[in-house]
């Protein structure tokens, strides 16, 4: 495994009544067998292809062309797409960019999620088009965000390499539907990557639309679908007990029911994965938020939120749970010379590692949280690298699919959020041209 996971901190004999017993764990880990059962029912007919993308390479020759193509012709790739088209390859980016460029002999990428025409106008002054390709998600097809930002970026795209070798800059990631997009890409004869009708949007990070991004950036895909693997046979071995999602679904939920914690907030140590708690809060909140049912998921990134979050969750209201994931730091990173600022510098920080402040942050948070009876789950990573990030996410990924199955909603479809593509549609229908 790549992770190990650590409840202790979220149960009564640690938290007091804040946290849950080990025998009535025990019976709601015991509800999740059929969830299991029918995961492994999905995996052995093929008919959830999410659990089928974990041992998939046929898929990886045609997408590593591209990817080739890409590190060799362009200084920077734009990602267009939003919601799950969008933060998983975000999240896998950050693996290599630590928000100071790319690795040497890779294109940065820029992941353009939202529709703010500042955003794209300070995109414009800062790329050349002539070296630059486009990446457009959308698993419909008709995202009206996705069109909007693909349609506005043709004109600089255009006018810097002619209409006409338009299709040599521009990737469209799509079902094989009729629809907007593929109409789009037809008319300029745009290659296309075919999405999976069956993996929604914020399940896809292993497919097509997470795997390119990563593979441009220079990210082991291979090693990432391995790690997944690794979460997904806990699952498939049936036993709910020995399945860290299963439990943490069932853990999640007991304490949603018996302590009203109806937030659960996910705070991880390590800045690569401060995108990962974004990619979480989508998946969780629009795969559970139905029918009045679900627990609202909040992102945070320690240390930041030490000093902006804690207060809250230390002495304000009772109704959280917490999930730290924790890095093997100590004695990593530049080191406090001797002598460096004399006398001045404190004690505590003497001769001490970055890493070694991080460690203590993370360590003192964690167990704070505990002896004020708020339940803390801990994840421990040994380090940050495709296949952990793959573990990570499929834990996410099958946590939240258990916990759709004991709450009884369909983890795959987000009906309420049409009414406000529909009022979209109309109030751009009543705008005078």
């Amino acid at each position: 495994m790549f992770y190990k996971q650590d409840i202790e901190g979220c149960l009564s004999k640690r938290v007091g009544q804040g946290g849950v017993s080990e025998a009535d764990l025990a019976r709601r880990v015991a509800l999740t067998r059929p969830a299991l059962a029918q995961i492994a029912r999905w995996h052995k007919d093929g008919s959830l292809p999410l659990l089928r993308l974990t041992e998939r390479e046929d898929d990886l020759p045609a997408l590593e062309t591209i990817a080739a193509d890409y590190r060799q012709r362009f200084d920077d790739v734009i990602v267009l797409g939003t919601g799950g088209s969008s933060l998983g390859g975000r999240t896998l980016y950050q693996l290599v960019d630590k928000g100071f460029g790319p690795p040497a002999g890779t294109p940065r990428l820029h992941f353009l999620d939202n529709v703010d025409p500042a955003t794209f106008e300070a995109l414009f002054q800062a790329v050349d088009f002539k070296r630059a390709g486009i990446i457009v998600i959308s698993k419909s097809g008709g995202t009206a965000e996705t069109l909007m930002q693909f349609l506005i970026c043709l004109e600089p795209l255009t006018l810097a390499v002619g209409e006409t070798h338009i299709r040599e800059h521009v990737t469209a990631i799509t079902e094989k539907t009729v629809s907007p997009l593929r109409k789009l890409a037809t008319r300029y004869d745009i290659p296309i990557v075919e999405h999976d009708p069956k993996v929604g949007g914020r399940y896809s990070v292993l497919s097509c639309v997470g795997v390119l991004p990563a593979l441009i950036a220079g990210i082991d895909v291979r090693a990432l679908r391995q790690g997944a693997k690794s979460v997904l046979e806990t699952a498939l071995a049936g036993d709910p007990a020995g399945c860290a999602p299963a439990v943490g679904a069932a853990l999640s939920l007991l304490l949603d029911e018996s302590k009203g914690a109806s937030q659960t907030v996910l705070m991880p140590y390590l800045d690569q994965l401060d995108d990962l708690s974004f990619w979480y809060r989508q998946l969780w909140a629009e795969s559970l938020g139905k029918g009045g049912k679900g627990t609202t998921p909040v992102n945070a990134l320690g240390t930041v939120d030490q000093h902006s979050q804690v207060q809250l969750y230390l002495d304000g209201p009772a109704d959280k749970m917490f999930t730290i994931i924790m890095g093997k730091v100590a004695g990593t990173g530049p080191r406090v010379a001797d002598g460096v600022a004399g006398a001045v510098t404190p004690d505590y920080l003497q001769g001490r590692t970055m890493g070694d402040l991080l460690d203590a942050e993370q360590r003192a948070t964690a167990e704070t949280l505990i002896r004020n009876n708020r339940p803390t789950r801990i994840l421990h990573i040994d380090a940050v690298d495709a296949a952990t990030m793959g573990a990570l996410m499929m834990h996410f990924m099958l946590e939240t699919i258990i916990a759709a199955h004991l709450l009884d909603v369909d983890p795959f479809d987000q009906p309420a959020v049409e009414e406000g593509k529909v009022l979209t549609r109309e109030y751009l229908a009543a705008m005078e041209k």
